[in-house]
């Protein structure tokens, strides 16, 4: 086809007149404006209330935040949700693999397992496991013979009772994963000559853990705080040692802000660690990776950048 163009004043070609750019001006969301000016207006009231509080020692809690004794707490409460984290996600598997087998006692004993340490609390599991020598007095292995209460220390109670029950939860947690991979891809290996156990290991495992890495490191986080119970079965972990100096120094709330923030500071680091092992086995399933914290931050900054300038052009 072609192009008709009109003439100039010469008679020639007329220039093109190139179309005006269209200006976008973004709709405001007056809604979220008020939702989060209201949202700040309460979070400043709360800072301004704990801030101002005469009976609330700051210079205290700023002495007491790095005292050898609430680090060793701490250390002891990071400890004590590793050691319990890593009997849980074992056993956990153990339990998912028996769950999914073909053999009825096994996954019976799975379901009962399953079914008991879940249906119970964790604080009567600690005592349960602390007091045991009430029932047993004298531990006899034949191999090995000692007394119950020497034996079940403060921390192998907390051990057994936190580990225990998260067993029960990671094995669910383990048979979801596995049950999300396809079941061709099991297929598959078996005509390849693989085990089942070779299967499990090298092809559906690795496959699961994309389902599985989300809520563990979430369970990972609700044992670092549910640790805390085991101060109940004298274990001193970090809640139990602020209690011990709030015991002497009686400045209980000082010691309470204190152990608030050594929490939310283990949380925040682990909670990041979770976040780029998530993004790390979410490669391969999408397109395109989620963007770091940073990157967000730096694209919401280049929004924000782009949204003025439109408003300066159209003001």
């Amino acid at each position: 086809m072609s192009e008709t163009h009109g003439t100039g004043e010469a008679g020639g070609p007329a220039e093109r007149v190139p179309p005006e750019a269209i200006l976008a001006v973004p709709v405001r969301h007056w809604g979220r404006v008020a939702g989060a000016v209201v949202a700040l207006v309460v979070l400043g009231l709360i800072v301004w209330a704990f801030a101002g509080a005469e009976s609330i020692q700051w210079d205290v809690v700023g002495e007491y935040l790095t005292d050898g004794t609430v680090v060793e707490g701490a250390l002891r409460t990071l400890w004590i949700t590793v050691a319990s984290m890593a009997l849980g996600v074992v056993l956990g598997v153990l339990l998912a693999v028996m769950r999914l087998s073909d053999n009825q006692v096994l996954s019976g004993v799975a379901w009962g397992y399953i079914w008991f340490f879940r249906g119970t609390p964790v604080l009567v599991q600690l005592f349960l496991w602390y007091n045991l020598a009430l029932v047993f007095p004298i531990l006899d292995l034949g191999f090995y013979r000692d007394e119950m209460n020497d034996v079940m220390t403060p921390f192998l109670a907390a051990l057994l009772g936190l580990g225990l029950n998260e067993a029960a939860y990671m094995a669910e947690i383990a048979r979801a994963g596995v049950l999300s991979v396809d079941h061709g891809q099991t297929e598959a290996s078996h005509a390849l000559g693989m085990s089942r156990a070779r299967t499990m290991r090298r092809i559906v495992l690795p496959q699961a853990m994309r389902v599985i890495i989300p809520p563990t490191g979430n369970e990972f986080i609700n044992m670092l705080k549910t640790s805390s119970l085991v101060s109940g079965i004298q274990y001193q972990e970090l809640f139990r040692a602020g209690d011990t100096i709030s015991s002497r120094n009686l400045a209980v709330m000082e010691m309470l802000l204190v152990v608030t923030v050594w929490y939310l500071f283990l949380t925040t680091v682990f909670s990041i660690g979770q976040y780029y092992l998530e993004r790390h086995y979410a490669r391969g399933s999408q397109r395109a990776l989620p963007p770091t914290p940073w990157q967000r931050v730096r694209t919401n900054l280049g929004t924000f950048r782009t949204r003025s300038a439109v408003r300066k052009e159209t003001t």
